[in-house]
């Protein structure tokens, strides 16, 4: 397999290559440094050409510059690519999903555009699953997911503490966020999960039995989280880590009466499910543990806890109170703050150097990546025995499982370990040796890119169809309508044989577009009973849909359903048309959610009784008159013109090299707007007072004939082509 350009998709969050804002909030956890991190091993594997961590732009004023650069370059194999979308200022993932359309519309544009089409994607979280599905859909590039977390485990737990379905709804957009998921399970190649336990938790998902997993534990920064009798090598490196342990010294020993005890450690954010309250408890109902053991905390980075959110105020609050509960002044250090990316790894040496414990009571652990950052210093574990730590502590074997909710189980294993010379030893030299063999990133990538090969090798054809090579690689788009222009029954269908011919053999950089005032069940009735060549984009009912081809089929467009939703309201103007008599509703099949189409009685059209029923909607809605027949009432962002720009747009085509053929009023706004544009001879009357000019081209050969001429003239058929294949 040659190596490849690979796109990791972390849509939300704040990611850059230095000062990782971990503990920030709730959207810049341990999932920011897991793929920070994953993608700077990944792009040191020999068979990765390029890695592309693509995520949002981000200029707000209130955050770093960092996360509004385009580009961030990391190595010569790795950059950051920001992908503007949603305005400017940072969200959190809940606001994003509106918006995921138009990251996928600007992501491809920009891949395009930028040379960078992967052969392979990885996303991240729910959201990125989403755009992934439609990425990897469009550009028939296979991906792989990693879910972090999923929507359904959230609504049960949230529903759970007493939170309604509605206000789950309006803050977390579970419907949407689950349906995504599941579209993810439907179409990934494989699912990554961390551990086996973690398969089980997606078993509610439809999706479920189609999905194929993968567990691959995830990595540690070996080279960051060294043992704590380990001093990185070089002179520069030793300064610095002797500041950070002057300073991690000074965080926590102004807390503490006697300095010099083991350190029994937790680190997390400020969540009820890590259980933190449980361990206070602990300590403080157990004075033996206390003359044995001081306790240090860190719960995220506060500066104003009244100002925090509501549910890590709660935490904090309950530490404080359980503090002054126990009298435990003197005996437990809560920081208010630490450099999250350089001094982390510090702490878990200074409380190894005390020949403390890390100890993790969350509730629930889906993987447990501090454990394994702990174990890699050197510092022994007690941990919960739910989730991700049970499958870790074994094979780690440094340190002991408990129940969360057994205070007597959780003091013991803290006072055995920290008794026990000996088995503290065992513990801390286990952990450190056992993480670099099962836990380390090198192991982590060498396992994903042994399945991403096992993958390819079993596919047929993953990256080699040549209608995907021909849409990635188009440089220009011919576009026509199909009644009257691309087949006219009337006259015999003329050029149509020679004008398949071309259509069949043309050059990969040309993309070949129909754009009907058929519906898309139409078109492709058409396509099958005339024997079309198949193209690579269909715009149905007059460019209020755009379809892709895929394989044998066709699918829409979401990212332009989206974006005609903008102040179109159907059911308003449906209602205000019912008073116009001289007007017939079409048939269902003639209708869509974005189109609205009528029969013109007698070939009437009264403008001005239309103008007047719309009133205040007009400036909303598009008016397509064609034939002197039909009446189509679409948003104003919608026309076959407006959707072939924007399929240029998306796929990186200038508009200079778009290319439309058409016969009559619906096909106006292609043939006139940006490109060149070819009226065939058998134009309907509408097209008559049309200027001809540079860009718009007057064909005298009817349908297709006057198409291949018009493609002559602009010099996309050769001058000798209409011989070679009349």
């Amino acid at each position: 397999m040659k190596p490849l350009r690979i796109a990791i998709i972390n849509i939300h969050g704040l990611i850059k290559s230095t000062g990782l804002e971990i503990g920030r909030d709730a959207d810049n956890g341990g999932q920011t440094r897991y793929v920070y991190e994953f993608a700077e091993y990944l792009s040191r594997h020999p068979l990765v050409k390029q890695v592309h961590l693509i995520t949002r732009l981000i200029d707000d004023p209130a955050l770093d510059d960092t996360y509004a650069l385009p580009v961030e370059i990391i190595n010569d194999k790795l950059d950051i690519r920001r992908i503007p979308f949603a305005g400017k200022r940072y969200r959190m993932k809940e606001e994003l999903w509106p918006y995921l359309d138009e990251f996928v519309t600007n992501t491809m544009q920009y891949l395009k555009a930028s040379g960078i089409i992967p052969d392979w994607i990885h996303s991240h979280y729910g959201d990125a699953g989403y755009a992934a599905v439609e990425l990897s859909n469009l550009l028939k590039v296979p991906f792989v997911h990693t879910a972090h977390s999923l929507g359904i485990a959230k609504r049960e737990k949230l529903k759970a503490m007493g939170m309604t379905e509605e206000e789950g709804e309006r803050k977390f957009r579970f419907t949407t966020r689950i349906a995504a998921e599941n579209a993810t399970l439907t179409h990934a190649r494989f699912i990554v999960t961390s551990t086996d336990q973690e398969q089980e938790t997606y078993e509610k998902y439809p999706a479920h039995s189609k999905a194929v997993f993968h567990t691959i534990p995830p990595g540690v920064d070996t080279e960051k989280f060294i043992p704590y009798y380990q001093l990185q090598p070089g002179v520069d490196q030793k300064t610095e880590e002797m500041q950070r342990r002057y300073w991690v010294s000074e965080y926590i020993e102004k807390f503490l009466s006697v300095p010099h005890k083991p350190c029994i450690l937790a680190l997390s954010r400020p969540d009820l499910r890590k259980n933190l309250h449980t361990l206070i408890d602990v300590y403080g109902q157990d004075k033996e543990l206390q003359s044995m053991a001081n306790l240090v905390i860190f719960a995220g980075i506060r500066k104003d806890i009244e100002k925090m959110p509501e549910s890590e105020r709660e935490v904090l609050v309950q530490i404080l109170l359980l503090m002054d509960k126990y009298d435990l002044y003197g005996k437990l250090a809560i920081p208010k703050k630490h450099d999250v990316e350089n001094e982390v790894a510090t702490i878990y040496r200074y409380c190894a150097e005390k020949r403390g414990v890390f100890a993790s009571l969350a509730l629930h652990e889906t993987f447990g990546l501090t454990i394994i950052e702990a174990a890699s210093s050197g510092l022994p574990v007690v941990s919960t025995n739910n989730g991700g730590p049970a499958e870790i502590i074994p094979q780690c074997e440094n340190g002991l499982l408990v129940d969360p909710l057994n205070p007597v189980e959780i003091a013991s294993a803290i006072k055995r370990i920290i008794s026990d010379d000996i088995l503290w030893r065992a513990y801390s030299n286990a952990g450190v040796l056992n993480t670099q063999k099962y836990f380390s990133w090198q192991h982590h990538v060498d396992q994903y890119m042994q399945w991403v090969e096992k993958s390819f090798a079993s596919s047929k054809s993953p990256r080699a169809e040549v209608v995907s090579d021909r849409m990635k690689l188009a440089e220009y788009l011919f576009a026509t309508d199909i009644d009257g222009t691309l087949i006219s029954e009337e006259y015999g269908h003329p050029g149509l044989n020679a004008l398949i011919s071309f259509l069949n053999d043309r050059p990969q950089n040309l993309a070949l577009a129909y754009a009907s005032g058929r519906s898309v069940k139409l078109v492709r009735n058409v396509i099958q009973e005339m024997q079309l060549p198949q193209p690579e984009f269909l715009v149905c009912s007059v460019g209020s849909q755009i379809y892709y081809r895929q394989g044998n089929d066709y699918v829409l467009d979401k990212g332009w359903r989206t974006h005609l939703d903008k102040n179109w309201n159907r059911d308003e103007v449906s209602k205000r048309m019912e008073s116009l008599d001289w007007l017939e509703l079409q048939e269902a099949e003639g209708q869509n959610p974005h189109k609205i189409s009528y029969y013109l009685k007698d070939k009437q059209f009264k403008e001005s009784q239309l103008k007047a029923v719309l009133g205040k909607l007009l400036p909303q809605l598009s008016i397509i008159v064609s034939h002197d027949l039909y009446l189509d009432l679409l948003p104003r962002q919608a026309s076959k013109g407006k959707a072939l720009r924007y399929l240029c747009k998306k796929w990186s085509i200038p508009y200079s090299h778009l290319i439309t053929a058409g016969d009559s009023g619906n096909d106006l706004d292609m043939l006139t707007g940006s490109g060149k544009g070819i009226i065939v001879g058998n134009h309907a009357a509408e097209l008559i007072a049309i200027k001809g000019n540079k860009n718009l081209y007057r064909a005298a050969g009817y349908a297709a004939e006057g198409i291949l001429e018009g493609l002559e003239h602009y010099g996309i058929l050769p001058e000798d082509a209409l011989q070679n294949v009349s």
